[in-house]
């Protein structure tokens, strides 16, 4: 009897803290690839804060920019830079257009097959489309819904040659970090946040 009441107060514990933890535990089961994939595909777009930082090895200082991300689901992406200078990136379905300056350029990204890899790690990102980002890369999700980390690795080797992997940093479905490592040790890292209001 004595034996049992001593240890009736630590099976108690021991208890309620298991009871405690099974919520936990069973998000984490439920948290995977396809259920990221789901939340970010809820997003259908707007307007986003973005500072860029890019290290590159022949450089003693990084370089930075910011500037605004405009996405509209699934398949319009604007990456527009105001620091240090003006330029503009827009995707918008098959066709890339690059403004810098008074320079302007498009591409077809059916043209350029290795640019159309590296875009559609960030598109099929932002659109949860899981289908289309496993046409180019291995995906491995750690964390949780409130902080986890997914990493793109290219399945192209023609690819291993340019980018080692992509790391998107976020929390639920809401991406606050994009890490791009290149082979060649050079990498930058993008911060998002949502736009200042006027």
């Amino acid at each position: 009897m004595n034996c049992l009441k001593t240890h009736s107060p630590f099976r108690l514990w021991l208890t309620l803290l298991i009871v405690a933890l099974l919520p936990a535990t069973a998000v984490a089961a439920d948290w995977n690839i396809t259920s990221l994939m789901a939340e970010l595909a809820k997003n259908r777009g707007g307007l986003t804060a973005f500072t860029e930082t890019k290290h590159i090895a022949l450089l003693d200082q990084p370089l930075e920019s910011s500037g605004e991300l405009r996405y509209s689901a699934p398949n319009y992406l604007e990456k527009r830079t105001l620091l240090p200078k003006l330029e503009s990136f827009v995707l918008d379905g098959d066709t890339v257009t690059i403004i810098r300056g008074s320079k302007k350029r498009t591409l077809k990204l059916r043209r350029h097959p290795k640019i159309a890899i590296f875009i559609e790690s960030i598109r099929g990102t932002l659109a949860g489309d899981q289908i289309a980002l496993e046409r180019s890369y291995q995906l491995q999700l750690v964390g949780s819904p409130a902080q986890w980390e997914l990493t793109l690795l290219p399945n192209d080797k023609r690819m291993h040659g340019i980018i080692s992997n992509i790391a998107i940093h976020g929390q639920q479905g809401k991406i606050d970090a994009i890490e791009i490592h290149q082979a060649d040790g050079d990498y930058s890292i993008m911060t998002i946040k949502e736009a200042a209001t006027p």
